[in-house]
């Protein structure tokens, strides 16, 4: 009161004054007769206004100011229309309009007002009409919410779609039983429910393709795979989509579908999807398909899953898949009695045992393992593979490095070099990584048999001089290939030839006459051979020399090991030559050492590494600065 006093004391009106502080006494007839009385009669208009005396401000405003009757008129309609008087609010809405271009929004809320209220009032096609004319999306939801409540299903739903709310729409249209509009309205609906609802209309009708689309559109997997079975005859379909969603629900119902079929497999398969385990080994059980269901029950099973399949085997004396089964559920011991129960010769089961003995760390296990290997068991020795592999499962890397030897000499002596050799580098490999120092013979064998792989890459390069010269390093070792002396022979005195190097070809072509060898040399190059013999050209041009990579003494390129400073010297992998420390790479995947400018060479006709066969990025090569790590592979490793 304070504050509102002093707001007015400087009036000098005395009327004017007295009639704001009636006001402030809540005394308003009086104080509009005081307003009215003074030299500012607007204020009475203002104050009934202000306390939302309508008919009062309206009849104020014909005599004081007839251009505010308008926005009066509108404001009153908006109190009438939140109170419920409706016919009122119309005619007030109506007279409101100035149809004025500086008015244009206040005739907006009165032409918004208008159609609300015609409406209401059951003036249905006036109020529709006005609110599609008007741009106003918030008119037509107001409109069609007003409809809706009045159930002109129809009509509220027309103003709907044309505001843009279509999930809104589509509901009205289907309270309406509007299914026509509802399906033309599909592509903008979001709701599920909507999409759900429109499907089993359309479910009803028969129509189960349109009914799939819009179940599939809710993402109501279970129905769109019903759909598909029951109705529309698309397995395939509902296949795709139990695989892709995993839906269970699904699952079950596509294996209800399979069974009904007599197509077993396929209905044990839905059924492990579903996690319905029992149901389906009882499937499998019935129907001889256990071995089906093993295959589909996969990693995700239980212990107790896998022990009844195993048992299942076992009463089947199916040693094979009651030992998988027992290992799986991790029974060791009855795992590897049933695997060394099978064929001496089923490389799968030994293969199994051995990753069963692995697993089980178990020395009583390993030793039954080993006795079978050997042949104590049945007497009959197992391939010195299993063995190999077995010591790689348990991690005893010498014992392993030992029977790599022995393996990849059987392999050699059977002519398998490339098998040997692949033997002999995946050992290699393994006891590097394990930080085991390399065996000497195993490096050197490594080399030989590397050496002879290396002739058929430089003399399909036409390269015929480091062809030569490798196989005269693996003529000096001839003995480590047995199978193929002569041919071996006969090649190194043709390369020699080829290369230029007289005495070396005259050498191998002298050795290839002994009566050992004579008669089994290959008619087409016994003559040039025996003229080699006869007429020997003795000339050969000194193979170039490199410097050693530990103390740096001259010596031939192919030579490796260093006079000077005794060292074996590491090897290229793609020339067999020793490396040199200003020209050194290495292999990106194995890391074995080569001569940089000679491996860009190769990689120009060639993709894969010659040591571990592995595809290679000619970009991914990189020089090798520290050359440590290659001069002296052993450190750090234990003997």
């Amino acid at each position: 009161m304070v504050t509102s006093l002093q707001q007015v004391k400087h009036l000098e009106d005395k009327n004017l004054l007295s009639g704001y502080v009636a006001m402030f006494l809540s005394e308003f007839n009086l104080a509009q007769d005081l307003f009215l009385a003074s030299s500012k009669p607007l204020a009475a208009l203002e104050m009934r206004r202000d306390l939302l005396h309508w008919d009062s401000a309206l009849q104020l405003a014909k005599a004081l100011a007839p251009e505010q009757i308008p926005y009066i008129s509108r404001e009153y309609a908006q109190q009438l229309e939140f109170t419920g008087d409706y016919m009122t609010a119309l005619s007030h809405y109506e007279k409101g309009v100035t149809r004025e271009e500086k008015d244009r929004e206040h005739d907006e809320v009165c032409a918004a007002g208008i159609a609300r209220m015609s409406i209401r009032m059951g003036d249905i096609r006036r109020g529709v009409s006005m609110a599609m004319k008007m741009p106003s999306r918030i008119l037509k939801k107001e409109c069609a919410g007003i409809l809706e409540g009045m159930k002109q299903w129809t009509e509220a739903a027309t103003l709907y779609e044309q505001g843009g709310y279509y999930d809104k729409a589509a509901s009205v249209y289907i309270r309406g039983k509007n299914w026509a509009k509802v399906g033309d309205l599909l592509s903008h609906i979001t709701s599920p429910k909507i999409h759900i609802q429109y499907a089993k209309a359309k479910e009803a009708d028969g129509r189960y393709k349109e009914a799939a689309e819009a179940y599939r559109s809710a993402k109501d997997w279970d129905n769109v795979i019903r759909i598909n079975l029951d109705y529309l005859q698309n397995p395939e379909e509902a296949v795709k989509i139990v695989r892709d969603t995993h839906s269970i629900e699904g699952a079950k119902m596509v294996a209800k579908f399979f069974q009904r079929l007599n197509d077993y497999s396929s209905a044990i398969q839905f059924l492990v999807i579903s996690k319905c385990n029992d149901e389906a080994f009882q499937l499998a059980q019935a129907h001889n398909q256990m071995e089906t269901y093993a295959d589909i029950i996969g990693p995700d099973a239980t212990p107790e899953d896998y022990q009844s399949i195993a048992l299942f085997f076992e009463n089947e004396k199916n040693h094979f898949m009651a030992g998988k089964f027992f290992l799986l559920s991790g029974q060791y011991s009855r795992a590897l009695k049933h695997f060394v129960k099978c064929s001496g010769e089923d490389g799968q089961a030994i293969e199994l045992a051995i990753e069963t003995v692995g697993r089980a760390n178990d020395e009583s296990l390993t030793r039954m393992l080993i006795d079978f290997l050997m042949g104590e068991t049945d007497n009959v020795p197992k391939d010195a593979k299993y063995l190999f592999r077995l010591y790689m499962a348990l991690k005893q890397y010498r014992e392993a490095g030992r029977t790599a030897i022995i393996i990849a000499r059987e392999e050699q002596n059977a002519g398998n070099y490339r098998n040997a050799h692949d033997v002999l580098f995946s050992m290699y490999k393994e006891l590097m990584q394990q930080k085991i120092k390399i065996p000497s013979e195993m490096s050197t064998n490594l080399m030989i048999l590397h050496s002879y792989i290396l002739v058929k890459i430089h003399v399909k390069r036409g390269d015929h001089v480091k062809g030569a010269r490798m196989l005269i390093r693996v003529a000096n070792n001839i003995s480590k290939f047995p199978s193929h002396i002569v041919p071996i022979l006969t090649s190194t005195v043709i390369e020699c030839h080829r290369a230029g190097l007289k005495n070396s070809s005259f050498s191998y072509a002298a050795m290839l006459m002994r009566p050992e060898y004579r008669n089994n040399i290959d008619l087409k190059y016994k003559k040039k051979i025996e003229m080699i013999v006869r007429k020997p050209d003795k000339t050969e041009e000194e193979e170039a020399l490199t410097s050693c990579p530990y103390c740096s003494f001259q010596l031939p390129e192919t030579a490796l090991m260093c006079p000077e400073c005794k060292n074996n010297l590491p090897y290229c992998i793609v020339t067999g030559r020793h490396i040199v420390n200003d020209d050194l790479t290495a292999c990106p995947k194995c890391d074995f050492p080569a001569i940089f400018s000679e491996f860009i060479k190769l990689l120009e006709t060639e993709e894969n590494c010659p040591m571990c066969s592995e595809k290679i990025i000619k970009e991914n090569l990189q020089k090798v600065t520290d050359i440590n790590k290659y001069l002296h592979p052993e450190e750090g490793t234990i003997e």
